[in-house]
């Protein structure tokens, strides 16, 4: 189970970090659609964390809920501290 969840976790950040970063070359500078793939992530794990402690024992791909929504929100937060770093840089080379 701890594997399956830091599998995913694992899976997840990088799809989610490889959507950010195309988005932030894609998007204008003062655009913060960069961040909607890490908030939508972040909200989708507090989701599934909640219905993990209502709902009985589901299991998808070898881990609960609460294991996916702790993979979505290890990699909502990843995705979101790298998305930033790589924001800065974009703005201060314009600066």
């Amino acid at each position: 189970m701890i594997q399956a969840t830091l599998t995913i976790g694992a899976v997840l950040t990088v799809a989610l970090l490889l959507v950010s970063i195309i988005l932030v070359k894609v998007t204008p500078k003062k655009s913060y659609a960069t961040y909607f793939p890490g908030f939508i992530f972040f909200a989708a794990g507090l989701i599934l964390l909640l219905f993990a402690t209502i709902l009985d024992r589901i299991w998808i791909m070898g881990a609960g809920l609460g294991g996916w929504g702790i993979a979505c929100l290890f990699a909502a937060v990843i995705s979101l501290m790298v998305t930033a770093i790589f924001d800065t840089f974009r703005q201060e080379k314009t600066a």
